[in-house]
């Protein structure tokens, strides 16, 4: 048997679909849990009009670990999908996932999503947007940083119920928002993870998403603390598996510590009020203001990132536009220093044109206020 668990909270449009979707599935061996965390719209009268066709879970307000947790106690599937109530799966997703498990020791088996707006039409998108991972990242997960590797949403997710069993009920006061990082961040350490290709199912965006309405600041330290806690939860999974972990090789080269470190060298060199040229690819979704200091990605066409020089002319054109309209920085991430040997004739205009004011092993800074050229 599969489970499907829907959680909810106020998604009163969204909510009816989702359970459609769980209960259109053509693999008929499954279980429909409709999760309600407290909800304060008419939820709950849409959960009620699906009668015993589903299983719900009414209770109190106590956040996505709470309601993960409420959903798999009830449930009995030997494989679990967590189904975010403004996404939705597609007829076949059950199905074509059941036999991705049949290898031996899988704990969990993901696939890309389709986007969709808010009115459920197609953006022409996927996410992620790179290829997923697949295999045994037990050794990886030791020695690297978090994340330790590429995930989809939550709805483009399956679980085993051994896995879950083994790091279930989550810890709901530390873990009251990020179940989902959560489950992504212990499961190397207990299993193998699968791959499908294909979208499963439809990833929703929208102006009601909590995380994407948080400043990129606000993201930040939201995350810092979310994985403080759970670096510390790793370790004492670790310690039971007999696996030798070490929170400060995590800490090092999570990420977001990464990023956080990267930022306070920003906050040293650039006063506030400034503006700055961010070269990072777009893959900090750093936003328009860090702090104070206005943010410019590069390279830049209404205001949004818009990929990767063509040629060093393009990149020497798009910067001297930048700074006619006033930037007055330019911030290489690490992401983004094999521009500096990729694009030789930018550099040499760099060098001789600029002064380079800060550089380690995260952002290399260029003061653009005293322009020779």
């Amino acid at each position: 048997m599969a489970s499907i668990i829907i959680d909810n909270y106020n998604y009163e449009k969204f909510i009816g679909e989702a359970i459609e979707s769980a209960l259109n599935q053509t693999y008929p061996n499954i279980e429909v849990i409709v999760v309600d965390d407290g909800s304060t719209d008419k939820s709950r009268e849409i959960i009620s009009q699906f009668g015993d066709k589903i299983i719900p879970v009414l209770k109190q307000n106590g956040g996505q670990a709470s309601a993960f947790n409420a959903g798999f106690e009830k449930s009995s599937g030997d494989i679990i999908f967590f189904l975010d109530s403004d996404d939705v799966l597609f007829p076949g997703a059950v199905e074509n996932v059941i036999s991705y498990f049949e290898v031996k020791n899988i704990a969990k088996v993901h696939w890309p999503l389709t986007v969709i707006n808010e009115e459920g039409v197609k953006t022409g998108e996927i996410t992620p947007k790179g290829k997923l991972p697949e295999g045994d990242f037990k050794e990886h997960a030791l020695t690297s940083g978090t994340p330790f590797f590429l995930n989809p949403p939550t709805s483009g997710n399956a679980w085993s119920r051994q896995f879950l069993e083994s790091v279930m009920p989550i810890p709901e006061n530390d873990f009251k928002i990020g179940a989902d990082t959560y489950l992504f961040e212990t499961v190397p350490f207990f299993g193998l993870v699968n791959r499908i290709d294909q979208s499963l199912g439809a990833y929703r965006i929208h102006g009601r998403n909590n995380y994407n309405n948080k400043s990129f600041s606000q993201k930040l330290y939201s995350e810092l603390s979310f994985y403080d806690s759970l670096f510390k939860t790793l370790d004492t999974y670790c310690k039971k598996l007999g696996l030798e972990a070490d929170q400060k090789v995590w800490k090092d080269k999570s990420w977001f510590h990464w990023v956080a470190k990267a930022i306070e060298d920003i906050k040293k060199v650039i006063p506030e009020e400034s503006k700055m040229i961010l070269a990072d690819e777009g893959v900090w979704d750093a936003g328009k203001d860090l702090d104070g200091r206005s943010i410019y990605p590069f390279v830049e066409k209404d205001g949004a990132y818009d990929g990767v020089p063509i040629h060093d002319e393009h990149a020497i054109t798009e910067l001297k536009r930048m700074y006619k309209m006033g930037v007055e920085y330019l911030v290489f991430t690490w992401i983004t220093f094999w521009w500096l040997d990729g694009y030789p004739t930018l550099r040499k205009y760099l060098d001789d044109n600029y002064n380079c004011v800060y550089k380690n092993e995260r952002v290399i800074i260029f003061d653009l206020k005293n322009n020779n050229s």
